[in-house]
């Protein structure tokens, strides 16, 4: 049978509803319609897709495998569309870009700003969410293109990815801490007395935060567990406790204490990242340009944040080269 891609999206969006009616009214045609139209993609695929038990609607097993397929087909269609409009002149369109936390609320607003200058028309969306949330999106075809945080282990072979920028964690602080050592950094040690307030599960900061206390051979105390970034730094504010965070922010942060961590450290590389088997839109290809040359002229001008480096860059001052890690 031949799928067609109204049934998909018909489809895609009863599973995310879990409603006949209101998925109905989304795609914008009567429910026995939708309804009709499921029924042939059943029928054609020859198995149900959805379970109707006692008014509940759940996925059958193979409505669970067919669900990121469909979006992920959906996604390519609608990024095949967008790039052939843009090659016939039209100078609209969007693009979809994802941050983590930290990063949207430092480097993504003077780079969109750029961006916005020049292209005007075309319209911006940002997810602001954890590095591994992120590339799940851009495996879905959800994301054009995302700032993430690159595990030790590389990147997901699915992505195409640059390293752009690399970053010190710091101690974020009320009061000053007694361990420091007389240039006024704190070893990782340091970390072993001290209540710490940690970010929610599947958070970057977390996963960096608990591995280096294991390596330095102690599991950490938590004061206050399941924080976004704002929260945290709120919380440390409050005196709950310190947390480690990435130095981009923690300086414009009032009230907050920043102590530098004694050698090595814990540091992290920022990097740009795209699926590997999608060609990026124009309109993505220039947001890409305009990031490297802000994070460039940055770098050149010496304006960086404290204890944030440029990547790749040559003698010369030449912008970072693609770089593709794989797992």
């Amino acid at each position: 049978m031949q799928m067609q891609l109204h049934q998909l999206k018909y489809f895609v969006a009863v599973a995310e509803l879990r409603h006949f009616t209101q998925a109905a009214e989304r795609v914008g045609i009567t429910q026995p319609s939708l309804s009709k139209q499921i029924h042939n993609l059943e029928t054609g695929l020859g198995t149900p897709l959805f379970d109707r038990i006692r008014g509940d609607l759940t996925l059958t097993p193979a409505g669970e495998v067919l669900l990121p397929l469909a979006k992920r087909i959906l996604a390519d269609v609608e990024t095949a569309e967008r790039a052939v409009q843009e090659l016939a002149g039209l100078r609209r369109g969007r693009v979809r870009l994802g941050a983590t936390p930290s990063l949207v609320t430092s480097l993504a607003p003077p780079v969109l700003r750029r961006f916005h200058d020049v292209h005007p028309n075309v319209e911006l969306r940002v997810e602001e969410s954890g590095s591994q949330d992120l590339v799940r999106e851009l495996l879905r075809g959800e994301l054009d293109l995302a700032m993430i945080i690159l595990p030790e282990q590389g990147a997901d072979p699915g992505l195409f990815v640059e390293p752009i920028l690399r970053e010190s964690l710091v101690v974020a602080s009320v009061e000053p801490l007694p361990a420091t050592d007389a240039r006024g950094e704190l070893p990782i040690t340091g970390l072993r007395d001290q209540p710490l307030v940690m970010f929610r599960s599947g958070y970057d900061l977390r996963d960096a935060t608990l591995q280096a206390c294991r390596q330095a051979g102690f599991e950490p105390t938590l004061a206050v567990e399941g924080g976004e970034l704002d929260a945290v730094l709120s919380f440390v504010a409050a005196g709950l406790g310190i947390a480690l965070v990435p130095g981009i922010v923690a300086t414009r942060r009032p009230g907050i204490r920043i102590t530098p961590l004694a050698p090595p450290g814990v540091r992290r590389t920022i990097a740009l990242a795209r699926r590997r088997d999608a060609e990026p839109t124009h309109a993505g290809r220039e947001l890409r340009r305009i990031m490297l040359d802000f994070v460039h002229a940055a770098a050149a001008t010496d304006s960086l944040p404290p204890g944030v480096e440029p990547l790749g860059a040559s003698q010369d001052g030449q912008r970072p080269s693609a770089t593709s890690i794989a797992r």
